[in-house]
């Protein structure tokens, strides 16, 4: 006589879907440091710098004419003051804010891109 052959039945939802060995997640690839970890990294960095050096343009363009404005008028004393201690407070925290929003928006875009949505 044959024995017969046992059949397992499973009736639950599979707990997990396999991946392929070749195929690894983003966090994966940053955490282990490889080639692609590092491309999505260094893509963060050179936004932040953009992001950086933009305000960094700006505040230039802003703040570098003011020596050659205050020579121009050196009884002014109190224009200086005004100029710096008011009209430049506004811009500043302004361009402060702008900067902080991109830097958070780029890391944003970035762990979205990572994350398995």
């Amino acid at each position: 006589m044959e024995p017969t052959e046992r059949r397992v039945v499973v009736t639950g939802p599979p707990r997990r879907a396999r991946r392929t060995p070749g195929h690894h997640r983003p966090r994966t690839e940053i955490d282990e440091q490889t080639t692609l970890g590092h491309t999505y990294v260094r893509s963060l960095m050179r936004t932040q710098l953009r992001a950086a050096l933009a305000v960094f343009a700006v505040l230039v363009l802003l703040v570098g004419p003011l020596p050659l404005v205050f020579a121009a008028a050196p009884q002014a004393r109190r224009l200086e003051w005004l100029v710096l201690g008011f009209g430049l407070y506004a811009p500043l925290v302004l361009l402060a804010r702008w900067y902080v929003r991109r830097a958070e928006r780029n890391e944003r875009d970035l762990v979205r891109l990572v994350e398995d949505r």
